[in-house]
């Protein structure tokens, strides 16, 4: 195998296991973790203290991912002879990973509201703010499930058509 293809693998299987590890504990968290821990502690101090640990380590994570995620994908985006640019819209690859790119930022706004805004918050678990993080939390859940939509319709798009 080419040294260039070689490292083109290494750079697709590191852009897929930062997507696994975001798009994935988003999901785990929301239908998993977050349920069962409703369920077994109730919804007072101790469930929020629970969540709070858990989204402390899961940010270092997604900060990761996401520094991952940018570097991967601006050496991936060029390989395809369709790529226009980050924000172009001037052929259908280039659309759909466009509004992919929009779709991540809004993620990325996401994560860092929940983690820095209301994660920052202490005292009793407040009502509202739990609302507000859930229901953020299902929104990234959505995001992330339109941005893995969209890869596969721009990895078909900028493959060869088949034959």
């Amino acid at each position: 195998m080419p040294p260039k293809q070689i490292v083109f693998a290494l750079v697709t299987f590191l852009h897929s296991l930062f997507t696994a590890v975001w798009i994935g504990g988003l999901i785990t968290l929301g239908i998993t973790v977050l349920p069962s821990a409703k369920k077994a502690l109730g919804t007072g101090p101790q469930t929020k203290k629970l969540m709070d640990t858990i989204q402390k380590r899961l940010s270092v994570l997604v900060y990761v991912s996401i520094v991952g995620l940018a570097l991967t994908g601006l050496l991936l985006s060029n390989r395809s002879p369709a790529f226009q640019g980050l924000f172009s819209f001037g052929n259908p690859y280039s659309t759909v990973l466009a509004i992919k790119h929009i779709l991540v930022l809004g993620m990325i706004a996401v994560a860092l509201y929940r983690s820095l805004v209301l994660g920052r918050r202490s005292g009793p678990p407040n009502p509202s703010q739990e609302k507000l993080s859930a229901a953020l939390l299902f929104l990234n859940i959505a995001l992330g499930i339109g941005v893995l939509l969209l890869s596969g319709f721009s990895v078909a798009l900028g493959s060869a058509p088949p034959a």
